[in-house]
This record gives structure tokens, C-alpha cells and sequence, in this order.
């Protein structure tokens, strides 16, 4: 299976304010700016947000203080909505995404399996209503990388009631993979 490193279909912009979204900070990180006077203190904040139905996004934020840096990141986490395609309570079919030197390989799980995931890619997978998947986390272990290659993932899941109704439209593959 070869790893996706971009997402392949046109992306939809989502209103976030029709939606009732959860907001969860994944990680916290100060960072420090040494400097003449002695060190510059800021600090860097990835959240996730979600409605638990298909609607999911990720933001970054950095600020001097902490509540400014978590609000910063969840406006970016709500300008970058993305619909996810599930099926039932998993996702429609395993699917592996790379970002930088992480790499995350989702795959479908049968009813009861619960979510077997850690960090951040955990806290994305619940945010988007996903209640039964298995995750594997390879390479980088950086928080960011590996809640944005699970965030590519995502955005690449296609319904496959879709692509099998496209195909029986009577599109070549070329037209399906151009279209889609």
C-alpha cells in the first residue's frame, strides 16, 4: 500500500457556525526565544475540533499567553473543517497517509472494537464520530505530523457508494480520478 502525501479530491468549505463542534487541545508546547535581555516565552497549541458526525479539523496556534494560543488555534481548527466518510461506526476501507516523516495507517474495525489509537491521532478520530478503528503510528512520533497525516487520511476517504456510482455513470477511470 503506498502512502498518500496529499489530498486528491476538491475539498468543500464547511460552515462551522451550522454545526455543534467540540473543541479538544492535544498538545502544549513552550517555546523559547533567547535573546540579549534573557528568554522570550511563547507558546504553541494544536487543538482538534469536531462534531462526533463527520465533521472534524485541526488548527495551530501560537501567542505569548496560553488561552490566546488555544483560541487562536481553534478558529484555524474551524476554518479547516473537513467531511469525513464513515461507514456505520468505522471508516469505509484501511487507507495509509504520510506527512512529513510521520506516517499513520488507518483500518476498519468490526462493531465493539473501540478505538485503538493513541495521542493525537485518538483525539482526531473521536472528534470526527469515529467509534471502531484500528491505527497503527509509524515513523515520526511529533504530535503535529501525526495529527495532520491522520487529518490527510481522512480527507481522502471517498464513499464507495459514490465511486461505484460514478463508474456506472459511464466515466473512464481517467474522468473518475480527475473528477474526484
Amino acid at each position: 500500500m503506498k502512502a498518500i502525501t496529499k489530498i486528491s479530491r476538491q475539498i468543500t468549505k464547511i460552515d462551522a457556525s451550522e454545526l455543534d463542534l467540540s473543541e479538544k487541545l492535544i498538545s502544549l508546547n513552550r517555546v523559547a526565544k533567547v535573546v540579549k535581555g534573557g528568554k522570550r516565552l511563547h507558546f504553541r497549541a494544536l487543538v482538534v475540533v469536531g462534531d462526533s458526525n463527520g465533521h472534524v479539523g485541526v488548527g495551530l496556534g501560537k501567542a505569548r499567553e496560553v488561552p490566546e494560543a488555544i483560541r487562536k488555534a481553534g478558529v484555524t481548527a474551524r476554518k479547516d473543517l473537513t467531511k469525513v466518510s464513515i461507514a456505520g461506526t468505522t471508516i469505509p476501507y484501511g487507507i495509509l497517509a504520510k506527512f512529513g516523516a510521520a506516517k499513520i495507517l488507518l483500518k476498519p474495525a468490526s462493531p465493539g472494537t473501540g478505538v485503538i489509537a493513541g495521542g493525537g491521532a485518538r483525539a482526531v478520530l473521536e472528534a470526527a464520530g469515529i467509534k471502531d478503528i484500528l491505527t497503527k503510528s509509524l515513523g515520526s512520533s511529533n504530535p503535529v505530523n501525526v495529527v495532520k497525516a491522520t487529518m490527510l487520511a481522512l480527507a481522502n476517504l471517498r464513499d464507495p457508494k459514490e465511486a461505484v456510482a460514478r463508474r456506472k455513470a459511464g466515466l473512464e477511470v481517467e474522468e473518475i480520478e480527475t473528477s474526484g
